[in-house]
C-alpha cells in the first residue's frame, strides 16, 4: 500500500512558504482529498460540516468540536460530510516539539479554532510582523497543550476478507449479519474470523460494529437527521437503546457530544 502511494503521490520535500501556515477551503458533500502524504505535520478540523479522515489503519469522523493531528509521512484521505468548510494547519517537523508519532484526536477549542482561522487569513506568505505571524507561537502552545480525546478512530483489519466485511458494514451500517455468516460464505470458521478480527483491530467484532455505527451516527446527526431516525436506520429498536450505546462508546449523549 505505502509503496504504491509513494509512486502515485510522490512525497513533496519542498519546504512550506512559512514553517507554520493554515488554509481554509470549502468542499461539497461527498468531495474527497484523495490519498496522499507529506513531510510536514497537519492539523485538520471542520469550521462547518463534518470531516472524515482515513489512514490505512483507522478512520475518524470529526464534528466541529474535534480536530485530528496527522504526523509527518502518514498516508491519509479526507472526505466531506455535508457542506464542509475545512481548516488545515500545516507545520514543519522542526517546529512541533511534541512527540505525537501517530494520528491523535483532540479538542478543537474556541481559542485553537480562532488562532488557526486568523493564521489562515494571512495567506501562504504572511509578513513576519503580521497578525498571522503573531498568532503562531500561541497556536503552537495551544495545540501542544490541547486536551486529547479518547477517540482512537475505528481500526481497520489487514486481512482482505475481514476488510471486505468492514467495507460492507460501513456501506450498510444497520446490517446485523453475524461474523459466523460471513466466515461460512468465505470458507472459514467463525472462531477463526473472530480471533483474527480481535488480533488485527484490538476489538471484538461486536464492539467494532458499535464504534463504526457511532461514527456513522455522528455524520447523520450533524447533517440534521433526528436521533430516532438514525437509531432505526442503524439497527436499534429504540432511540433510548441507541443513546445508551452512544454514551457507552463516547461517554456522552449524542447532542452533548456534538455540541462539544
Amino acid at each position: 500500500m505505502k509503496e504504491f502511494l509513494l509512486k502515485r503521490y510522490p512525497m513533496a520535500r519542498l519546504p512550506l512558504p512559512r514553517s507554520v501556515m493554515a488554509s481554509l477551503t470549502q468542499y461539497r458533500h461527498g468531495e474527497r482529498i484523495s490519498w496522499h502524504q507529506h513531510h510536514h505535520g497537519q492539523l485538520v478540523f471542520a469550521v462547518r460540516g463534518v470531516v472524515r479522515a482515513l489512514t490505512p489503519q483507522r478512520t475518524w469522523t470529526l464534528p466541529q468540536s474535534r480536530a485530528l493531528w496527522l504526523p509527518s509521512d502518514v498516508d491519509h484521505e479526507l472526505h466531506a460530510v455535508g457542506a464542509l468548510e475545512l481548516c488545515n494547519v500545516y507545520i514543519e517537523p522542526e517546529v512541533f516539539e511534541w512527540q505525537w508519532r501517530e494520528p491523535l484526536a483532540m479538542s478543537a477549542s474556541p481559542l485553537l479554532r480562532e488562532l488557526a482561522l486568523n493564521l489562515s487569513a494571512g495567506g501562504d506568505d504572511y509578513a513576519p510582523t503580521s497578525q498571522a505571524a503573531l498568532s503562531v507561537p500561541l497556536l503552537l502552545k495551544v495545540i501542544a497543550e490541547a486536551a486529547t480525546m479518547p477517540e482512537s478512530g475505528v481500526p481497520l483489519p489487514h486481512d482482505e476478507r475481514l476488510l471486505k466485511i468492514c467495507e460492507h458494514l460501513m456501506n450498510e451500517p444497520g446490517s446485523d449479519t453475524s461474523l459466523d455468516f460471513w466466515a461460512a460464505r468465505m470458507g472459514a470458521s467463525g472462531r477463526t474470523f473472530a480471533r483474527r478480527f480481535k488480533d488485527e483491530t484490538g476489538m471484538t467484532f461486536g464492539l467494532w460494529r458499535q464504534h463504526m455505527r457511532v461514527d456513522e451516527a455522528i455524520s447523520r446527526l450533524t447533517l440534521g437527521q433526528p436521533v430516532a431516525r438514525v437509531a432505526g436506520e442503524l439497527g436499534y429498536s429504540s432511540a433510548s437503546a441507541f443513546i445508551v450505546m452512544f454514551r457507552q462508546i463516547t461517554g456522552s449523549a449524542p447532542q452533548h457530544y456534538l455540541s462539544g
